[in-house]
């Protein structure tokens, strides 16, 4: 794992902290590395309407892209803390979460790398979110063949 790798995990592990997650008590950190050398962090935020919270990796995509429009996102560091247990294996994004990163992809005509922690054990690096959703929905798939 390279330098920046390994800075952009240890952005995602201090980004768990500001989780607000007091139902699950499962807390998610997302880092974000701009092509222009910025890392954008997020956390989850949950909700008592459980629908309602947002996940790490959509705080912080959607921060990015607020804040820096036409800048391509180079990566994405995920992990997650808890109190509960120790997470031993990878922690990867959510459905709804994949689906933000494809259509983050297609917009910026640039794959993101997507690297995965937990508290302890491996690293997973995807080199695009091809890598976990291989069927991915697209704008295209709203267009009349």
């Amino acid at each position: 794992m390279s330098t920046e790798e390994k800075n952009l995990l240890a952005e995602a592990e201090k980004a768990t902290s500001s989780a607000y997650a007091p139902y699950s008590q499962f807390r998610v950190g997302a880092a974000i590395l701009l092509e222009n050398g910025e890392i954008i962090t997020g956390s989850n935020q949950e909700n008592t309407s459980y629908p309602n919270g947002i996940c790490a990796e959509r705080v912080a995509i959607h921060t990015a892209k607020n804040q820096y429009p036409d800048v391509a996102i180079k990566s994405i560091a995920v992990t997650a803390s808890t109190d509960n247990f120790e997470i031993a294996s990878p922690i990867s994004p959510c459905g709804m979460c994949r689906q933000v990163i494809a259509e983050t992809e297609n917009r910026q005509k640039n794959h993101i790398k997507i690297i995965m922690k937990g508290e302890r054990g491996p690293v997973l690096v995807a080199n695009s979110i091809e890598d976990l959703l291989p069927l991915l929905f697209h704008e295209e798939k709203l267009k009349k063949n």
